[in-house]
């Protein structure tokens, strides 16, 4: 028991302590979903409102490939 107390006596006096990788993880994954995420909407169909805005100049023009044996590719 003696050796819990001094555990948690140790961690307790240093602070809390968070790791900076898993905060990198957290907003680096962050980044990469809202940019991922942007490039799938603006290349989806425009929601009702939106069809006559233009593609902004970042999100590049992602073309249909075609699929052999499964038909044409929706346009």
């Amino acid at each position: 028991m003696n050796l819990f107390m001094q555990t948690a006596a140790e961690a307790v006096a240093g602070g809390p302590h968070f790791p900076l990788a898993f905060t990198l993880v957290y907003v680096v994954g962050f980044i990469a979903a809202v940019t991922i995420g942007s490039i799938a909407w603006y290349n989806s169909k425009r929601p009702p409102g939106w069809e006559s805005k233009d593609r902004p100049d970042f999100v590049p023009k992602v073309e249909p490939e075609e699929t052999p044996g499964s038909g044409k590719p929706k346009s």
